[in-house]
C-alpha cells in the first residue's frame, strides 16, 4: 500500500488509536511523545511490540517506538522510512525513523539514555546522520560499536497487520531490516584504533530516563 497519507481504515486502527497519533503532527512532537512512552526492559523476554501493543502495554525500544514514530509521520502524509544502524558483536542494533527537512535528513529514536536520540534534519546524507551517532555509540567496556547504517526502508512496502496492529511479535518485519543491505562507517583498520570512552564519559552514560527497577506511570 502506497498510499501517501495514512487514513484510519487503512491501519486498522480504532479511533482513539487514531487520534493519539493524529495530534504528532511534527517530527518534534513524535519525539516527545515516544520520548513519554517508559523503556520496555523486556523484563519478560524479548519483544518486538507494534504499535497497538505498545500503546496499550505502554512501553517501548527502539524498533517499536520507530514503528510508532514511522506511523505517526505517514498519517501526516510523510512516507514512513526506517533505517538499521549494526554494531559489533558486543553491542545492540538500532532502528530509527527517519524524516527530511528540504534536502536534509533528521531522525526519530527511542533511546532510555540521552545519547542516540532525535536528529535535527540537517545531515546532507544518511551516512551522514549515522555517523552522527558513531562516537555516543559504545559498550559497557567504553569500545565504539558502530559499524554499519542500511539504506532508507519504506514500511509502506510491508503490510500494516504486521507492524501497525500485529497482536504477535513484528518478528517478520524485525528480519526484514536485518537483511538490509548495509555500508560500512568505518575500515577494520580504522575500528582496531579506534579509542574508548573514558570513565567520566561511562559514567555520565549510565543516566536512563526510566530505570529498571521502577518503571513510571505514563499516560498517552
Amino acid at each position: 500500500m502506497r498510499r501517501k497519507r495514512a487514513r484510519r481504515e487503512d491501519l486498522g486502527l480504532t479511533r482513539a488509536e487514531f487520534a493519539i497519533l493524529k495530534r504528532l503532527n511534527t517530527p518534534q512532537k513524535i519525539q516527545l511523545f515516544v520520548n513519554a512512552i517508559p523503556a520496555n526492559h523486556e523484563i519478560g523476554g524479548e519483544t518486538i511490540l507494534s504499535l497497538r501493543q505498545v500503546l496499550r502495554q505502554r512501553r517501548a525500544h527502539c524498533i517499536e517506538g520507530a514503528f510508532v514514530a514511522a506511523c505517526a509521520l505517514w498519517i501526516h502524509g510523510k512516507p514512513p522510512l526506517v533505517m538499521f544502524m549494526d554494531c559489533d558483536a558486543s553491542d545492540f542494533p538500532h532502528v530509527l525513523a527517519l524524516f527530511r527537512g528540504g534536502r536534509h535528513w533528521g531522525a526519530i529514536s527511542k533511546h532510555n539514555g540521552a545519547q542516540l536520540r532525535y536528529r535535527d534534519p540537517v545531515y546532507r546524507s544518511l551516512r551522514e546522520l549515522a555517523m552522527s551517532y558513531f562516537h555516543e555509540y559504545f559498550d559497557k567496556r567504553g569500545r565504539k560499536t558502530l559499524r554499519s547504517y542500511s539504506g532508507a526502508f519504506d514500511l509502506r512496502r510491508i503490510d500494516p497487520t504486521l507492524w501497525v496492529t500485529s497482536e504477535k511479535a513484528c518478528q517478520e518485519v524485525n528480519d526484514r531490516l536485518t537483511r538490509l543491505r548495509r555500508y560500512s562507517l568505518v575500515s577494520s583498520n580504522q575500528a582496531r584504533l579506534l579509542s574508548r570512552r573514558d570513565n567520566f564519559e561511562r559514567e555520565a552514560a549510565k543516566l536512563v530516563q526510566y530505570p529498571r527497577a521502577t518503571p513510571p506511570a505514563w499516560r498517552g
